[in-house]
């Protein structure tokens, strides 16, 4: 047979890198480490890109898929280095990154009542790989959060709102996701359950309403458990209130590296 021409290994002339180039958004089924359970199977969004020189003209595409199916029975957060090493073999790059997205489920329990529910988390596991390994764990947590205003100025209750902090961190040794949207849903005006009996429904109103909290106070408030925390080496976090009375949302975000780089 005759050889296939390899298009992406033909010169580029215009002499521009690229910093970022792969597939994106892949559904793609993973095994994250659950406290309680060991482990908990889930079904991830997953970016794969690595750097391209500027004498090539374009990369292989099928190779992210076929370096993600070679894991298919073991992609987790201790394979994220190995397959990092292996996009950049394959691909003959000097950086990779990979990026995956997937919700994590928690059993909690309501707060009166005790009924037991599963609580959705979005979760992200961000790593690359150039001379050193990188990884950064991210979580989207949401609170109730009620305005300090609206209960200073009205004359019957107060006006709140679903709220979503979300928290990215590298850390030294390892956190647990549980431990972690425990540590970080007491700073909003009330945690969120997804069920609630009418006993329950009382208590996370009359908390909320005894909590009040600024989106600014909410990331103040995780910015100094974060600094406390002597596994964090840096984080973001960023709030977001979605107004009930107004059309936007409100909006506050801090990030530390405690390394002081």
């Amino acid at each position: 047979m005759t050889p296939m021409p390899d298009m992406q290994k033909s010169p580029d002339t215009r002499k521009i890198p690229i910093n970022k180039v792969g597939v994106k958004d892949i559904s793609y089924p993973i095994v994250v480490m659950d406290k309680n359970r060991k482990f908990q199977q889930t079904v991830a969004r997953i970016n794969m890109y690595v750097d391209l020189p500027h004498h090539f003209k374009g990369t292989h595409m099928s190779r992210f898929i076929e370096i993600l199916n070679a894991y298919r029975e073991d992609i987790a957060l201790d394979k994220m280095e190995p397959i990092l090493q292996k996009m950049k073999e394959k691909l003959g790059a000097s950086s990779a990154h990979l990026e995956i997205e997937f919700p994590y489920f928690i059993e909690k329990r309501a707060p009166v009542s005790g009924a037991r529910s599963l609580m959705e988390y979005t979760c992200t596991f961000s790593g690359t790989l150039g001379e050193e390994f990188d990884f950064v764990l991210g979580v989207q947590i949401p609170v109730t959060s009620l305005c300090p205003c609206s209960k200073e100025l009205s004359r019957y209750g107060a006006h709140n709102q679903r709220s979503h902090i979300t928290v990215r961190l590298r850390y030294t040794d390892f956190i647990w996701i549980e431990d972690l949207v425990t540590m970080i849903e007491e700073c909003g005006s009330s945690p969120v359950w997804s069920l609630l009996k009418r006993v329950d429904e009382q208590y996370v109103t009359e908390r909320a309403y005894e909590n009040p909290k600024f989106v600014e106070d909410i990331v103040r408030e995780v910015t100094e458990k974060l600094l406390a925390h002597d596994a964090i080496t840096w984080f973001s976090v960023e709030a977001e209130n979605f107004e009930s009375i107004h059309k936007h949302s409100a909006y506050a975000a801090i990030e530390r590296d405690k390394r002081g780089r």
